[in-house]
Formats: structure tokens, C-alpha cells, sequence
């Protein structure tokens, strides 16, 4: 089972990455098809070296068939020419540039597809919530890069504040089933306050940091741990604590609503009709208490993916 939701979940992030590389690319293609191509370039440059190297190192009967030293001197003249005259082939292929993004994007849609579908045939239903914190943390980092996916999401993020639960309960309902809906409701509450939370931690992270780690060339990666992780980490704490409340009294909301089949909701909503109240407070206790366990485990997770990264 642990390989299993590791494979499971090490797919949703290759289709997270995937996404993220293919609004990129629609965003602003040059920059990051510059990168694609320079990268190809080199590792075809690496291999060809590769290939030649094993020519003449290899048996000589072996090599001659497979003629790696004509493969290897392709490959080589193949990455100078990317590394050297990118912006040639750049002129050249803005069209294939456009359909290799929206190829990407509906093949990271179908590869989540199959994932999620592969994990509710399983039985595993927590990762809505998880999924939903995941996406608010994407879109926020692209929303604080990007004005326009800024822009975009604005209403929607005000609509899902604003709107009453019970609103988005009620209309869920036509479209999903008992048991999927509390699911449906909880990532979607857990949505705003992550990506809200993450966005204004980004948006005050030190000017000052950020410019000197341009200056001095610092690596994407350890301007991420050491720069942007710190600053964004207790944001994200503290929206995950408000976020974890909210999806598990919307979800419990949903549930009574929706009368979802051996859950919480449909007990308290059997207390409430048999004027039950002992059992009304012992649910509610035990909401509680799963809650606020729930909520520090998760937050003592956080903190330990943290510190291993260096924040």
C-alpha cells in the first residue's frame, strides 16, 4: 500500500509539474522553449559524446552494427546547433511550440484523470483536500509571477469566499453523488484561504533577498529554500490550521445535507430527528477531537518537510 500511494502520488505531481511547464509555455513560450531547446542541445551533445566513447571502447563487431560513432556525431552536431543557434530554430517553430503546450496540458488532464480514477477505485478518498491545497499553492506562485492568472482567478476565489456553503452544497448535489459531495466541499473550502495565504506570503517576501540572489546568480532551487520557503511557511501554517477547520465542518455540513451513507453527518442528522442530544454532543465531540488531531498532525508534517528542506 506505501508504494502504491507513492507511485499514486509521485503521478499527480508529474501532472502538477506538467501543467505548470505547459501554462508556461502558453504564458511566455521564448523564454521557456530557450531553456527546452539549450537543455535538449546539451543532453544530445552528453550522449553523443557517450556514443562515441562506447564505439571505440566496445567490441568492434558490436559497435559497427549499431553504429554508435554515426549516431554519437549526430547527435553532437544535432546540440551545438540547439545550443548555438537556438533563436534560428526558435523563428522557426512558434507553431509547434503552441501545440506542444496544449498537447502537454491535455495529456497532464488525461494522466489525472487516470490517477484519480485508479485511487477511487482503490478506496482513498482523503486526497481531494490535499489535491485542492496543492493547486491553491500552484496558482498562487503563478498568480504572484503572473498578473494575468491573477486576474482570472480573482472572482472565482472571491465567489467561493462569498457564496454561502449550503449554496454550493445544494447545487453540487444535482451533479455528484452523497458520497463524493462532502469530498467536493471540503477541497473546495480548503481552497481559498491556502491560496490567498501562500499569494501574500510570496507578495512580502524581502525585495532585498531577491535582487541579491540575482546579482550573485544563486540557483533557482536554493533561492527557493532559502529565500522564498521561510517567508512563505508560516503563511501557509497558518492558512492550513484555517483551512483544516473549515473543510471538516463544511464537509460534516455537506454530509447532513446530502445524508451520505454511514458517515458523521447522516448520525448528527439522526440525532437532530430523534431529539437525540447526547448523541448530537457526542458527535459533535468527536468532530472535534478528530478535527484538532487531524490538524496537528498535518501541521507537525509540514514542519518536518520544512525542516528537512533547510527553512
Amino acid at each position: 500500500m506505501k508504494k502504491f500511494l507513492t507511485s499514486k502520488i509521485g503521478n499527480i505531481l508529474l501532472c502538477i509539474a506538467e501543467i505548470i511547464v505547459g501554462v508556461l509555455l502558453l504564458v511566455n513560450p521564448d523564454a521557456v522553449t530557450s531553456a527546452f531547446v539549450i537543455g535538449a542541445g546539451a543532453v544530445m551533445i552528453l550522449t553523443g559524446i557517450v556514443f562515441c566513447t562506447l564505439y571505440f571502447v566496445g567490441e568492434a563487431e558490436k559497435m559497427v552494427i549499431k553504429q554508435l560513432l554515426f549516431k554519437g556525431l549526430l547527435l553532437i552536431i544535432l546540440g551545438i546547433l540547439c545550443v548555438t543557434q537556438y533563436g534560428i530554430l526558435l523563428a522557426a517553430l512558434p507553431f509547434v511550440t503552441w501545440v506542444y503546450a496544449i498537447a502537454m496540458l491535455i495529456l497532464a488532464a488525461y494522466k489525472v484523470q487516470c490517477t484519480v480514477d485508479i485511487l477511487r477505485l482503490s478506496g482513498i478518498r482523503w486526497y481531494f483536500p490535499a489535491i485542492s491545497a496543492a493547486l491553491a499553492v500552484v496558482l498562487a506562485a503563478l498568480s504572484a509571477r503572473f498578473s494575468r492568472v491573477k486576474e482570472l482567478l480573482a472572482p472565482l476565489v472571491a465567489a467561493v469566499k462569498t457564496v454561502p456553503v449550503a449554496s454550493f452544497i445544494i447545487l453540487a448535489l444535482i451533479w455528484l453523488s452523497s458520497r463524493t459531495l462532502p469530498l467536493f466541499i471540503a477541497a473546495l473550502m480548503v481552497f481559498p484561504p491556502v491560496y490567498l495565504n501562500v499569494l501574500e506570503g510570496i507578495r512580502r517576501t524581502d525585495a532585498s533577498l531577491l535582487e541579491m540572489a540575482r546579482v550573485f546568480r544563486v540557483p533557482f532551487s536554493r533561492t527557493l529554500r532559502g529565500v522564498y520557503l521561510p517567508q512563505v511557511l508560516p503563511y501557509f501554517r497558518s492558512a492550513v490550521s484555517a483551512a483544516l477547520g473549515l473543510c471538516w465542518k463544511a464537509g460534516t455540513a455537506a454530509e447532513v445535507i446530502a445524508l451520505s451513507g454511514g458517515s458523521i453527518g447522516e448520525k448528527l442528522y439522526n440525532a437532530k430527528i430523534y431529539f437525540q442530544t447526547a448523541d448530537l454532543f457526542a458527535w459533535t465531540a468527536a468532530i472535534v477531537l478528530i478535527s484538532a488531531a487531524f490538524e496537528k498532525l498535518f501541521l507537525l508534517l509540514v514542519d518536518k518537510i520544512a525542516e528537512r528542506m533547510g527553512a
